[in-house]
């Protein structure tokens, strides 16, 4: 059997009844891939193709003037071999500071997920050159051995499984097989811009270093195994580290990361904001979230790595959104129609649903914020006062409803230990200019519902 053939079944051996999704976008590799899948479907070498759903997948991203031709030529190709094919269009659209190659990706690999709602297998046809390829991009860029693992043979992607079958299989051995089966396939005008990085590497310096060095490929495809093996072992030691320092799901403890070596932080940090799917902090940024370590106990050091924030408060580091200001956000209610309100707070605050009780003398707030749910009953507001939600206080003193002394509201809230920067997030009941309650959070005493019975 042919090797590149070889290489698919093992894969339909592992995966027997997972629904499979090909990706395809008409170029030699994907050509290759999907040639092999029907000629294993045609010499019913195995039982096991009846028990996959094979759909191809072929991800339309509208960047090249030739993108309609590449999805008729896909349409053709599927029909011609009897394949299930799905299109999906992508609109990608530039972003500062991120290259459209890696907008395009994982715009692609959305596409490629949502073919089935169920848990699948999505094969692609990435080989040894392309593995190559991305070795040299890490290594540019200064990566360590995450970036240096380059692709992985198979990997987790959302609910479904990510195969590269033909990892160990060079470009020169799919040609061949190409040219063996008269195949015909598209070719992306883009890949000669040498302006992009990767095409770079292709075109000018990987037939640089083979000429000198015939078996480069190969060796450098080995080194990236060896740091993947040294990043499995990194993740291991994170795991333990996590374990003593870890507070909550997205909060570390200082005191534990201080007796932690800096490379062991280093490591652990890494590891800690990859499971939160965020950016990975530069350099200089992890020798900064260190130095908050020592910062004194009164200050709230924050350092911005991608979109997050990671803030310092009372001996806890707390990994958190990048949030805007909400302070002059202000909406007006208007409780006298007899129906549920919902209101949209700003920033993906949360939701509020406010209904006046029937006897119209209580409101019931049910305050919905990434999915944790509180409900208060609050006194209603006289006729003639009128009803906002806001986020900026006077530092009014108030009476919480579980106190027995009033205290200025600032205080009442460090008393609650909300970190500081939650305290600006959170949405402000008044009737007129009054303060009546911290959704979420707490009534005045003068407006809980047990103040009913006085009226």
């Amino acid at each position: 059997m042919d090797l590149i053939e070889s290489a698919l079944l093992n894969v339909l051996n592992k995966h027997p009844k997972s629904p499979l999704v090909i990706a395809y976008s008409g170029g030699v590799d994907s050509q290759v891939l999907l040639h092999a899948l029907a000629s294993l479907k045609q010499k019913n070498s195995s039982s096991l193709l009846a028990l996959n759903a094979i759909t191809v997948c072929h991800v339309n991203h509208g960047l090249s003037s030739n993108a309609s031709a590449w999805q008729l030529f896909a349409e053709q190709e599927c029909q011609k071999l009897n394949f299930s094919l799905k299109t999906c269009q992508v609109n990608v659209q530039a972003k500062p500071q991120q290259s459209l190659e890696a907008l395009a990706r994982d715009a692609r690999y959305q596409a490629l997920q949502s073919v089935h709602n169920e848990a699948s297998v999505i094969i692609t046809g990435h080989h040894s050159d392309d593995q190559a390829e991305t070795f040299l991009l890490a290594l540019k860029r200064g990566s360590g051995l995450k970036g240096l693992s380059a692709m992985a043979k198979q990997s987790s992607l959302g609910k479904d499984t990510l195969i590269r079958p033909l990892l160990n299989i060079s470009r020169a051995q799919i040609l061949a097989y190409a040219k063996t089966h008269e195949l015909t396939w598209v070719e992306d005008e883009s890949n000669s811009d040498i302006n992009f990085d990767r095409n770079f590497i292709r075109n000018d310096i990987l037939p640089l270093l083979t000429k000198r060095w015939p078996s480069i490929t190969n060796t450098i495809n080995r080194s990236s195994d060896h740091c993947r093996e040294g990043q499995l072992l990194l993740n291991e030691l994170a795991v333990e580290d996590l374990n003593v320092c870890q507070h909550q799901v997205k909060s570390l403890l200082v005191d534990a990361l201080k007796k932690l070596s800096p490379a062991r932080f280093n490591n652990l940090l890494r590891y800690f904001l990859a499971r939160h799917h965020c950016l990975m902090p530069s350099t200089e940024q992890l020798a900064q979230l260190h130095q908050q370590l020592n910062a004194a106990g009164d200050k709230n050091p924050a350092v911005k790595v991608g979109e997050h924030y990671i803030r310092r408060y009372k001996g806890v580091l707390y990994l958190s959104a990048k949030f805007e200001d909400v302070s002059t956000w202000k909406t007006i209610v208007d409780l006298s129609a007899d129906k549920e309100l919902s209101i949209a707070l700003p920033d993906n605050v949360g939701e509020l649903s406010i209904c006046v009780a029937q006897h119209k003398n209580i409101i019931t707030i049910q305050f919905n914020q990434s999915g944790l749910v509180s409900l208060q009953k609050i006194l209603a507001a006289k006729p003639k006062q009128q009803v906002s939600i806001r986020f900026s206080h006077n530092n009014p003193r108030c009476l919480p409803d579980y106190r027995q002394h009033s205290r200025p509201l600032k205080k009442v809230l460090q008393e609650l230990n909300i970190t500081p920067w939650q305290r600006k997030r959170i949405p402000f009941l008044y009737y007129d200019d009054i303060f009546v309650a911290a959704i979420g959070h707490f009534v005045c005493q003068e407006f809980t519902e047990t103040q009913e019975d006085k009226l």
